[in-house]
């Protein structure tokens, strides 16, 4: 019972465990639905590692939480203080040499790791989402790649 409670909440809070990605006339698009707190969850991928981004418009960078920075292969790069929900704090700048959404891959994103963190999600910031059209409609943000 607790094994099957747990799996339904994961699953209202990510629907997009596997998002609807499909590619064609070289447009990569990925269709994603928002959760029940409105937000839009979805598993990807960093350097080849899984994760899962929180898709945050309000976000200048990909911002990753320093736990997992290691495991995902990002070397930490100058200090740089970074505003944040909760003021200004000290992160390390880096570099994803690749990030994947579904069809998308983006290389070389800007990013930011930062130790304030405590989840594991990845804040799709616009340092990644700058180089994708998205449109957001009835509960549904759909992302494309020209």
């Amino acid at each position: 019972l607790t094994f099957y409670v747990s799996q339904r909440l994961d699953e209202r809070q990510n629907h997009n465990a596997r998002p609807i990605a499909m590619s064609e006339d070289g447009i990569n698009q990925v269709i994603l639905q928002r959760n029940y707190q409105h937000h839009y969850v979805a598993n990807g991928t960093i350097n080849g590692e899984t994760v899962t981004f929180l898709v945050d418009t309000g976000a200048t960078t990909v911002s990753v939480p320093a736990h997992l920075a290691e495991k995902l292969q990002l070397q930490p790069g100058a200090v740089q203080l970074t505003n944040t929900a909760n003021g200004v704090i000290e992160t390390r700048a880096t570099r994803i040499d690749e990030l994947r959404l579904g069809t998308i891959t983006l290389h070389k994103v800007r990013a930011s790791i930062n130790p304030g963190m405590r989840s594991d999600e990845i804040l799709l910031g616009m340092s990644a989402l700058k180089t994708i059209e998205f449109t957001h409609r009835d509960g549904t943000l759909t992302l494309k790649q020209y």
